[in-house]
C-alpha cells in the first residue's frame, strides 16, 4: 500500500459499528476504506456470542428517545441484508429497585418510561416466580417486563454488514492494524502494518484499542477494559419461554453481583441458553492480556444463581467464554462519540465511537459518524454522548 492511496474516509475496526459507519458513508458516495486488525468476523472482542440484548429503556431520557430512533434504522437494515435482526420476546427487569448499576436504576427508568409512554407491566417476586419459572427470589424484588426488548442476531448483524459494505464498494483490508495517526489541516496519514495512505476524515471504531492511537496525540479517553464471563447452559424443558432478564442486586465486596440471561434463540433450533454475571472488576491495563478464559469464580456465583433461583435451567456449564467490555470509568457517559476537535491537531478530521453498552445502537452509532464525517454533524440528539471538552477531559 503506498502513501498515493487516498480515501475519502477510512474506518480503523471492523466491528459492527466501524462497518455500520462505512456502510452509511458508502452509500452517500464516499470512497472508504475498513482496516482490521484482525479477520473480519472475528469474535475475539467486543462481539463475541450470538445475542446481545435489544431494549427500550434506560434510566436516562435521553438514551430511551434514542433507542427509539434507532428502530427505524434496524427496520432498514434488516430490509437491506433480508434478515430479521431484532427479536422481540420482553425485557424483564427486576431486584432491588432502587439499586444503582451500570445498566440504570428499576425505580427511575420506570419513571422515565411513565414519562415518555413506554408500555411495560410492573411485577411483584411472587408474580416473576408464577409467571417465568424463578423461585426463592427475596421477597422485596420487584420489577418490569418490557414487551418490546429481547435480543439482536450478532453473527447475521455483522455478516449482513460485511456484505453490505462489500457491496457498497467499500475496500476491506482484513488483518492490517493501523499503527498510527498522524492527523493535519487537510485529513490523515494513517502508517499501517502494510505501508502509509491518505483519508480526508478517519473513524476510530476499534473498541479497547482506541487508546493505543490517541495516546501519542496526547488525548486518552477514560476507559475501562473488563474480560466478563459467558457461560452457556441447558435448559431442562424446551418448551419454556421467558424473556430476556436482568437481575439488580446490592452489590457485595468481591463484585457487582449482577447476572443476566437469555431464553434459547429464537433463530435457532437449540435448547442451550447464554448468562452471565455483570462484574465490573478486575479491569485489564492492555486489552491484548485478555485470555479468552474467564475466571472460573465468575462462573461459579453465575451457576450458583442458577441453581438457586432458575430451576427449569441446568446449572453444570456446557461452555465458557468471555467477552470483552469497554466502560466509561464515569458510569454517567455511557459512551464516546463525536470529533477530536481541539483535542490536538487536526482532531476535527477524526471521530471517535468507542466504549458502552453499544450493540443496539449499531446502525445509528453508524449513521452518526458518517454524518460527522461528511457534514461535520448530525441531527440525531447526541449531545451527552459527545467527548468531553478536552480542557476537561
Amino acid at each position: 500500500m503506498s502513501e498515493a492511496e487516498h480515501y475519502d474516509i477510512a474506518v480503523i475496526g471492523g466491528g459492527p459499528v466501524g462497518l455500520a459507519t462505512a456502510w452509511h458513508a458508502a452509500r452517500r458516495g464516499q470512497r472508504v476504506a475498513v482496516f482490521e486488525q484482525l479477520a473480519f468476523g472475528n469474535e475475539q472482542c467486543g462481539t463475541s456470542g450470538e445475542e446481545r440484548h435489544w431494549r427500550l429503556q434506560y434510566t436516562e431520557p435521553d438514551l430511551c428517545r434514542l433507542t427509539g430512533e434507532a428502530l427505524p434504522l434496524w427496520r432498514e437494515l434488516e430490509r437491506a441484508t433480508g434478515h430479521r435482526l431484532l427479536h422481540a420476546f420482553g425485557s424483564l427487569w427486576f431486584g432491588d429497585v432502587d439499586v444503582a448499576t451500570n445498566e440504570g436504576r428499576i425505580s427511575a427508568t420506570a419513571r422515565t418510561m411513565d414519562d415518555l409512554s413506554i408500555p411495560y407491566e410492573w411485577l411483584t417476586a411472587s408474580d416473576i416466580e408464577r409467571r417465568y419459572g424463578f423461585t426463592g427470589l427475596p421477597g422485596h424484588f420487584e420489577g418490569f417486563v418490557q414487551p418490546d426488548g429481547g435480543a439482536v442476531d450478532v453473527r447475521a448483524t455483522v455478516d449482513g454488514l460485511l456484505r453490505l459494505t462489500e457491496d457498497a464498494g467499500c475496500v476491506l483490508r482484513p488483518r492490517e492494524p493501523v499503527l498510527e495517526l498522524v492527523p493535519d489541516s487537510d485529513g490523515v496519514t494513517l502508517r499501517t502494518a502494510r505501508g502509509r495512505c491518505r483519508a480526508g476524515k478517519v473513524v476510530v471504531a476499534n473498541g479497547a484499542y482506541a487508546n493505543k492511537l490517541l495516546e501519542p496525540l496526547g488525548s486518552r479517553l477514560d476507559l475501562q477494559v473488563f474480560e466478563m464471563a459467558l457461560v452457556t447452559l441447558r435448559q431442562r424443558d424446551p418448551k419454556a419461554r421467558y424473556p430476556f432478564w436482568f437481575v439488580f442486586q446490592e452489590p457485595t465486596e468481591e463484585d457487582t453481583n449482577l447476572f443476566y440471561g437469555f431464553p434459547p434463540n429464537a433463530w435457532q433450533d437449540t435448547d442451550t441458553v447464554r448468562v452471565g454475571p455483570v462484574f465490573e472488576v478486575n479491569a485489564l491495563d492492555d486489552p491484548a492480556r485478555a485470555t479468552g478464559v474467564p475466571d472460573p469464580r465468575h462462573v461459579a456465583r453465575m451457576c450458583e444463581w442458577v441453581e438457586r433461583h432458575l430451576p427449569l435451567v441446568d446449572p453444570r456449564p456446557l461452555a465458557r467464554d468471555t467477552c470483552l467490555a469497554v466502560l466509561p470509568t464515569d458510569p454517567e457517559r455511557q459512551f464516546f462519540l463525536g470529533t477530536a476537535k481541539g483535542r490536538f491537531d487536526g482532531g476535527e478530521n477524526v471521530v471517535i465511537a468507542t466504549g458502552g453498552w453499544g450493540f443496539k445502537f449499531v446502525p445509528l452509532l453508524g449513521r452518526v459518524c458518517a454524518d460527522l464525517c461528511v457534514d461535520g454533524a448530525t441531527g440525531y440528539r447526541v449531545d451527552r454522548l459527545m467527548l468531553p471538552d478536552a480542557a476537561h477531559p
